[in-house]
This record gives structure tokens, C-alpha cells and sequence, in this order.
């Protein structure tokens, strides 16, 4: 724990779109932790590219404290560093080579990293979440894996691993940061933080994003649980029923039942599910040509996907594919053929 005259400093590194939400959770988080504690255990302040305000994915903005590049001259003149705080929302952020040389620059002093939403993107994408457990937002998650094979992916609400946190976005953030209250000052200033907030239950590291597919209610059945956990990490490769069914202590007709029961579908019938959902994430957020996507997704051929694909959603793979990426592709052929055109009517003819 902290001692009673310490004060922590965040600096909210802004990206555009990035999630008020989310934001506001980790900020409003620190601010009643000052409140309950009747004094400044935590201060922030906020960082653009420009210094200029920032736009949410709401369309309100955000002032800027400082810019990036006053924020790096000023962290070579403090003698400790601030946790850094990158807060993204659902876009994939855009590479930033003096972003990622900030971000390397912090974690060689000592620095704390957090990500938020994708935040977490562009902590990996500087070299700085290899080997370490993040926790990814489901809809990213297929496109994260892609990309960063070396980090240990998870859809859980937040991670701690050694000085980096990750969180999914959304209303996480307030979890996340009341956890690091909690280990700074304990229990009682952590529940008194709940009660200002009207927080029922807060939740804890490794805890799941979102409820099962299908299910409208809370599912607490925990071998329902632990078998679409499995399923959950085993997309590539899926496992047998009685397999998944022998994982946690049930018969196949037991886990027939169960499922049949708490989520209204056949267990093969959900598994096939999470593994389409999977698929069409990676149709719409990556340019994986569609026979490695089927692959990926656990399927014997693109055929077979494809079927499989169009009798749940209606459509071909090809057809979900984002407009922007059809439109690349398109001018992409578009300029190859012009290319080979030019090619030929350049070549000399050949005499027999």
C-alpha cells in the first residue's frame, strides 16, 4: 500500500474515437478514490498529438492538457515516471512512430502502462506486450490474435500482468482502476468507492467480458462455464463434445442437457456459432483472404465455410466483407490490370 502523503500521476494519452466511456470510468474512479479519502492520492492530466482537444466516438471532445512532444521533453526531467494511460475505443489505431518511441521511452524508466479498448493495440504494436496476458474486446479479439500471435490474448474484462494493465473498454476501466485503488488503499476506501458510485458488484481480473451467446440472463452454471471457455480458446482446433463434455465431469447427454437448457441450443450448435462469430469478425476487421479466415475459424474448406456461413447470416463471407476493403481490392485489380495492359502494349512483338 501507499503511504498517506503519496500521489499517483496518470497522463490519458487521447486517440481519436477514442471512448468517452471508458475514459470517464477510470477517471471518475480516481476521483471518488480522492473523495473517500479526503485528500490527492491520485492526480491526471490529459495528452493529444497536438495538444489540440480530442473527438470522442461520441462526437463530444476532450481538452488537452499538453502535446506529445511537450510530454516527452517534460518526462526526461521527472525524477519519477507517470503511469501512461493510452485510451482507445473500438478503432484500430494507426501506427505513430513518435507514439511508440514515447511509449518505449516511459517503460525504460520505469514507467506503468495501461491500455484501454484499443489502447492495448497500440501498446502491443510498440513492442511492449510480448508475452504478457492483455485483455482484448471480443470484437477485436480475432483481429488482435492475427496480429500480435507473440501476446497472450484473453476476452476477460481486465488484465494485470506485472506493471501492465489492459482492459476491454466499455465500464472496465472502473473495475480496473478500483482494483489498483484497492492494492494502493485498501478494502474499505475500495467499497466506499462502490457505494458513491451505486456499483452492486464490482468485478475482478480474469472475470468474462460478456455473457455467453444466446443467453439473456446471468449464466452461473459453472460447467456451462468451463465448457465455453474451452470451446472459446480451442476456434482453430475445435474439440469433440465428449471431449469438452469429459473436461468437466459430465456425460455427453448431460451436457446435452445443460445446454439445451441454459442457453436453448445443442452444444455442437453453439460451438459452430462461436466459431462463425469468430469468422465474420475477421471478415469485416482484417484482409485475410477468406480460405485462411476458414481455416483459422476451424473449418475443412472454404466450401463447407462458405455454406455454413450464408445458411446463418445470409450472405456469402465475401459479401460481409467491410465496403472500404472491396473498394481497395477493387482498385488494387483495377491498377494491376492497367499495369498489365501497359506491360503488353509496351512489349515488342515476337517474330515466329
Amino acid at each position: 500500500m501507499l503511504d498517506q502523503y503519496s500521489t499517483r500521476n496518470f497522463r490519458f494519452y487521447l486517440l481519436p474515437a477514442f471512448s468517452l466511456q471508458g475514459f470517464s470510468s477510470a477517471i471518475e474512479a480516481l476521483r471518488l478514490a480522492n473523495e473517500v479519502l479526503g485528500r490527492k492520492v491520485y492526480s491526471w492530466e490529459t495528452i493529444s498529438d497536438d495538444g489540440r482537444p480530442v473527438v470522442s466516438s461520441c462526437g463530444l471532445s476532450i481538452c488537452a492538457d499538453h502535446s506529445l512532444s511537450l510530454e516527452r521533453d517534460r518526462n526526461r526531467r521527472l525524477s519519477s515516471p507517470p503511469i501512461i494511460v493510452v485510451a482507445g475505443g473500438c478503432n484500430t489505431p494507426n501506427r505513430h512512430k513518435q507514439r511508440d518511441a514515447w511509449l518505449r521511452e516511459c517503460r525504460n524508466r520505469g514507467a506503468g502502462l495501461v491500455g484501454i479498448g484499443g489502447g492495448t493495440t497500440v501498446i502491443a504494436g510498440a513492442g511492449l506486450a510480448a508475452g504478457k496476458r492483455c485483455a482484448v474486446h471480443w470484437e477485436q479479439f480475432p483481429m488482435f490474435c492475427e496480429r500480435f500471435p507473440d501476446v497472450k490474448a484473453v476476452q476477460t474484462t481486465f488484465e494485470q500482468d506485472g506493471d501492465l494493465f489492459t482492459c476491454a473498454g466499455g465500464d472496465a476501466p472502473f473495475d480496473m482502476f478500483l482494483s489498483l485503488v484497492h492494492h494502493d488503499h485498501g478494502s474499505i476506501a475500495a467499497n466506499r468507492i462502490c457505494q458513491r458510485a451505486i456499483v452492486c458488484r464490482a468485478r475482478s481480473a480474469g472475470d468474462r467480458q460478456r455473457l455467453p451467446l444466446h443467453s439473456r440472463m446471468r449464466l452461473n452454471h459453472k460447467a456451462v462455464l468451463k465448457i465455453i471457455d474451452r470451446m472459446e480458446s480451442n476456434i482453430t482446433e475445435p474439440l469433440d463434445i465428449e471431449e469438452l463434455a469429459a473436461s468437466a465431469s459430465l456425460s455427453r447427454r448431460q451436457v446435452e442437457r445443460l445446454f439445451r437448457h441454459e442457453l436453448g441450443y445443442s452444444p455442437g450448435r453453439y460451438y459452430m456459432e462461436l466459431r462463425l462469430e469468430r469468422a465474420h469478425l475477421l471478415l469485416i476487421s482484417t484482409r485475410l483472404p477468406i480460405v485462411e479466415i476458414a481455416i483459422a475459424c476451424g473449418f475443412v474448406s472454404a466450401s463447407h465455410f462458405s455454406k455454413t456461413y450464408r445458411d446463418v447470416y445470409g450472405c456469402s463471407p465475401h459479401q460481409s466483407r467491410l465496403p472500404v476493403f472491396q473498394h481497395k481490392e477493387a482498385n488494387l485489380n483495377s491498377t494491376a490490370g492497367k499495369r498489365a495492359t501497359t506491360q503488353s502494349q509496351a512489349r515488342p512483338c515476337e517474330i515466329a
